[in-house]
């Protein structure tokens, strides 16, 4: 037994019997008849090949292709691709399928790391659109239909727009105005709704993509809409976009051998949430509404809610994301990410440096978030000190000096970070969750760059996408 370490730290994990306020949606809890169903199966029964009756994925002719079209249905829209490589390999997909190398793309600069390295991949020149800072709470929030005109009418020649459906802490854009702006200059609309699946089902919560004319939208089941870990789809409306070319380019990544775990569990989440997400995201969204008062009544924590909807970069606000500003009691987000795993049993989807994000999905119960909640008053009363945390640092965005794709081919020399001042850089630096570079390649790094570097690594903060696994070193271009 001791020489399986993925399977030991998983059987570990798992007997834990954490309490799951991340990812994934399902949250091990199936709450419907036929989700209790699917689960109740062993793993080794559903874990099959290709065969002539279960189709073929590259050119489904049967159940993959009447599943794809149910879920193209479910999902107000014209084509659906399963995806079995997770949503980055739908936005990788989606980016790749209407850009050519040189071709301009608008876009948030806190897209995930999988936009960026669609860049890479696809040879796309990225324009970047700032998301609205909140100051206050310490977050990105979504991006101003302002800010994309300005964009848009600066850069007439850009083929495609992208923005983020919702963000990482449940902020929307206005998406109607935006595609709007799209439609009156023949750009493409993209859509990463990673954190979105659940839209569609309950009129309680934003607009999704598709339902309002997005041209395409990555989405992730996996995330809250109940589907396994890595099971994801890409929809498109065929107005603009060639599905044929879609199909070609998804075969470029996606594997041959898909696991039918994955694909069976989308067709089941879908009829699921087809069938029961109404009532489902109701419990959801009242389950949230009930935290979200208890925790504000604690003090010295904030949770946000449908008071800011309306502000710059907050059009609407998913309900059902608790994301909890933490720092008040002297603490960042990422020490209560931490305080919460390790003595509380509790995993929360993401700490950073002002906030904690709690995702409540279709599988979570009254009993769970009482534990939050009373995890959250321990804390305060245990942990609370009088220190305010700074991050003035953190907004500076770095100037992109050449694009993803050139600065990864470019030559490059790996130097040590406190020495990288001025430099391009050639590889991204991430926090994951969420995935959004610090710094991505081609991009100037600056001094605010390492501060903020400095101040996760003290956190003990999980920083990923460099060759050194310690960041001691970066990669920049030069030979």
């Amino acid at each position: 037994m001791d020489n399986m370490p993925i399977y030991n730290a998983l059987l570990k994990y798992v007997k834990s019997k954490k309490v799951h306020f991340d990812v994934p949606g399902h949250k091990r809890n199936p709450k419907t008849e036929l989700l209790k169903d699917f689960f109740n199966h062993k793993l080794i029964e559903l874990d099959a090949s290709s065969a002539k009756p279960l189709d073929m994925i590259g050119t489904p002719t049967g159940v993959i292709k009447e599943a794809s079209q149910l879920m193209a249905k479910a999902f107000l829209s014209e084509d659906a691709f399963l995806m079995v490589n997770g949503t980055t390999a739908g936005v990788q997909n989606m980016i790749m399928s209407v850009l050519k190398p040189g071709d301009k793309i608008i876009l948030p600069r806190n897209v995930h790391k999988s936009a960026i390295n669609a860049l890479i991949l696809s040879g796309a020149m990225p324009v970047y659109v700032e998301p609205v800072i909140d100051d206050k709470l310490g977050i990105a929030h979504g991006v101003t239909v302002d800010g994309v005109k300005n964009a848009i009418n600066n850069n007439l020649d850009a083929k495609a727009v992208l923005i983020i459906n919702p963000t990482y802490y449940g902020a929307t854009s206005d998406l109607k105005e935006i595609i709007s702006l799209t439609r009156l200059h023949n750009m493409i609309f993209l859509c990463d709704e990673a954190h979105g699946s659940h839209f569609y089902f309950n009129d309680s919560l934003p607009l999704g993509a598709m339902s309002v004319g997005a041209d395409m939208s990555a989405v992730s089941l996996h995330k809250t809409g109940g589907s396994l870990t890595q099971s994801s789809v890409l929809l498109a409306h065929r107005r603009h976009i060639d599905t044929h070319i879609i199909q070609r380019t998804i075969e470029l990544t996606q594997t041959t051998s898909p696991s039918y775990l994955l694909l069976s569990s989308l067709d089941v989440a879908r009829e699921v949430l087809i069938n029961s997400g109404k009532e489902l995201l109701d419990e959801a969204i009242e389950l949230s509404e009930y935290a979200r008062n208890k925790i504000n009544n604690i003090g010295d924590y904030y949770v946000l809610g449908r008071e800011l909807i309306g502000q710059p970069g907050i059009f609407d606000l998913d309900l059902t994301k608790l994301s909890i500003k933490v720092s008040d009691i002297g603490l960042t987000g990422i020490e209560v990410y931490d305080i919460l795993r390790d003595s509380y049993n509790i995993q929360v989807e993401l700490g950073d440096i002002h906030t904690i994000m709690a995702i409540v999905s279709i599988g979570d119960t009254r009993i769970n978030m009482d534990i939050l909640i009373d995890a959250l008053i321990d804390i305060r009363k245990i942990y609370k000190i009088d220190k305010v945390i700074k991050t003035d640092f953190l907004w500076s965005r770095p100037h992109m000096v050449v694009t993803p794709r050139e600065a990864y081919y470019a030559n490059k020399k790996s130097v040590p970070l406190s020495s990288s001042i001025g430099e391009i850089a050639g590889e991204s630096v991430m926090a994951y969750p969420p995935g959004i570079p610090i710094v991505a390649p081609g991009e100037k790094i600056t001094k605010e760059v390492l501060e903020y570097i400095d101040f996760l690594q003290k956190q003990d903060c999980v920083l990923t996408g460099t060759d050194d696994p310690k960041l001691e070193t970066i990669l920049i271009l030069g030979s």
